[in-house]
């Protein structure tokens, strides 16, 4: 698949900072992937995304999008007209008093016709689970619903690539598998291209990849397979691992036959019960033979 947007040994530093928060970070993401960036606060993983669609500059090095360099101040709105930008708090992006002009705010500002911006509002909202509320006000909703208006104003632009900044920082346990929900589905079944910044590691395992940053540089990159089969080079790094890699290897440690691939937490719970059921009938000859040796 070809690259939609791709780091050329890209650093940046902010103004008056002593440190680099990016140092030499090249890699590409290709078209229709859904790809999760981690690492702990100050990694520079927001100064990553914020790269992709020109709000932040390299200081060396370059970024391209579709081939385009996020230098090119004449091509600065195409390319944010590729990559949509969701920040962690819906607060900062909602700019209206009602749903629906919230989500026609972006497509507004291109100049479309009102029956192309009327379709866009209503095929995001739908994208989202939101149609119902269109006429709501976006301050009286929850904090999920509110990211889902804020990820349906991204959608609105018809962007190429999604990229989400901590969408589900600031969210309960039903918010986050909501917003996961609908981006998963965005990119397998819409074929949208997604990056997904979180610092929440059960949302990595929905990805085809995971890149780890520390430090302003990038220290791993795979599959999440890949990735947690490193866990104990995670947790020294201060990185957290999803609960079901810490169950499974240490289930493993104890004899339990479980593989990597069952990570996901449904499949983790029925393996598990499955595994238990094997052992006791292993067990059970070893006991009906001691049985028969005592009488």
């Amino acid at each position: 698949m070809p690259a939609i947007v791709e780091f050329e040994h890209v650093s940046y530093r902010y103004p008056d900072a002593e440190k680099l928060s990016l140092a030499d970070v090249s890699f590409q993401l290709e078209s229709g992937s859904f790809t999760a960036l981690v690492g702990h606060n100050g990694s520079g993983k927001s100064t990553t995304a914020r790269h992709m669609n020109g709000l932040l500059l390299p200081s060396e090095g370059r970024v391209l999008v579709e081939g385009i360099d996020t230098t090119d101040e004449d091509r600065l709105l195409d390319i944010r007209r590729t990559v949509g930008l969701v920040f962690q708090n819906p607060d900062n992006q909602i700019v209206s008093n009602v749903v629906e002009e919230d989500v026609a705010f972006a497509p507004e500002n291109l100049g479309l016709p009102s029956e192309e911006i009327r379709r866009r509002v209503d095929e995001a909202l739908h994208l989202v689970g939101m149609e119902e509320y269109r006429l709501h006000a976006p301050h009286l909703l929850s904090g999920g619903q509110k990211q889902r208006v804020a990820i349906a104003g991204a959608l609105a632009m018809h962007p190429k690539l999604l990229v989400l900044d901590e969408p589900t920082a600031m969210l309960d346990p039903q918010g986050r598998q909501e917003i996961l929900s609908i981006v998963t589905r965005l990119c397998r079944e819409e074929g949208m291209t997604v990056l997904l910044v979180t610092h929440h590691m059960e949302e990595c395992l929905a990805a085809d990849r995971v890149i780890v940053m520390s430090e302003g540089r990038i220290i791993d990159d795979g599959t999440p397979l890949e990735i947690f089969a490193h866990t104990e080079e995670m947790l020294a790094d201060g990185l957290d691992v999803p609960e079901t890699v810490r169950l499974i290897d240490e289930l493993r440690k104890r004899g339990f036959d479980l593989q990597p691939e069952d990570y996901d937490a449904e499949t983790c719970a029925a393996c598990i019960a499955e595994e238990i059921r094997r052992m006791k009938k292993a067990a059970a000859p070893e006991a009906g033979s001691l049985t028969g040796q005592e009488a």
